[in-house]
């Protein structure tokens, strides 16, 4: 089993989540976040709208999902081909292997 993690803009999530369930994963976690990286941070205006100033932090989205070896490639091209525009600070996907999965409910080993 392995662990995809991608850090996308947020404005991404939805399109992302989509295809990641059209490739029939349905178990998703997202998680809102801020961060530094490559891309531009957006240009932000005071309360009076006199002057600007740049963010310290983007509007980022983290998705995880947990799915066979089998399907890690497939997952990864449909986050690449929804989340990639070709410009700095389109994110990160990060894959780690998953040593076992209990369910809290059930009890049960493995993923189900």
């Amino acid at each position: 089993m392995k662990r995809i993690e991608a850090v996308i803009p947020s404005n991404r999530l939805n399109l992302v989540v989509s295809a990641i369930e059209e490739s029939g994963v349905t178990g998703i976690t997202t998680i809102e976040a801020k961060g530094r990286g490559k891309g531009a941070r957006p240009s932000l205006r005071s309360s009076r709208g006199t002057s600007t100033q740049i963010a310290e932090y983007n509007s980022l989205a983290t998705i995880i999902t947990i799915v066979e070896d089998s399907r890690v490639d497939q997952i990864i091209s449909a986050i690449l081909n929804t989340a990639s525009t070709g410009s700095s600070g389109d994110g990160k996907i990060f894959v780690s292997t998953i040593d076992d999965v209990i369910d809290i409910q059930t009890k049960k080993k493995g993923l189900t």
